[in-house]
């Protein structure tokens, strides 16, 4: 995936590479700071793997060098919808001094925006957040509610959500 780095405003946007690693786990508690953190040989792996699927992608949004945002985008093949695939948005987080500046919504729209460019036919994403600021988020960003999702977990889900 090359989203080149849109620029906005000095805000850049562009995949994740393995040495934005630090700067990016550092972002993560600002999603769930209850989250065990992940090791970074294990980071390492895992961003490889998502990098290695083609049109995924994590994608950064910075102000200069300093990570404020991020969201990971993973396209699915499918054998349906004339085989057109669909992508997933997971991990939303901006940095809790930067919200409120349209950062994530940037960040949703170029996540938006490679999933059509990998061809997708639809882009979906689940949050189990019930703040009304959280879900009109979405929803100015351009996503509608419109399917219900239904999960099972593992791992129970956070409950300060």
């Amino acid at each position: 995936m090359s989203e080149g780095g849109a620029k906005e405003l000095g805000f850049t946007i562009r995949p994740a590479l393995s040495s934005d690693l630090e700067g990016l786990l550092k972002l993560y508690p600002h999603l769930n700071a209850s989250d065990k953190p992940i090791s970074p040989s294990m980071a390492a792996a895992r961003l490889g793997e998502i990098n290695r699927l083609p049109g995924s992608a994590v994608l950064l949004g910075l102000l200069g060098d300093v990570i404020v945002a991020s969201c990971t985008l993973i396209v699915i093949p499918n054998l349906t919808n004339d085989g057109k695939p669909y992508a997933l948005i997971e991990n939303v987080v901006t940095h809790a001094g930067y919200r409120g500046r349209g950062y994530g919504t940037r960040i949703l729209h170029a996540a938006a925006k490679a999933a059509w460019n990998a061809g997708c036919y639809k882009v979906m994403l689940l949050t189990g957040s019930k703040q009304p600021s959280t879900l009109r988020f979405y929803e100015n960003a351009g996503f509608e509610q419109t399917k219900t999702g239904f999960q099972m977990r593992r791992i129970p889900a956070r409950q300060d959500a």
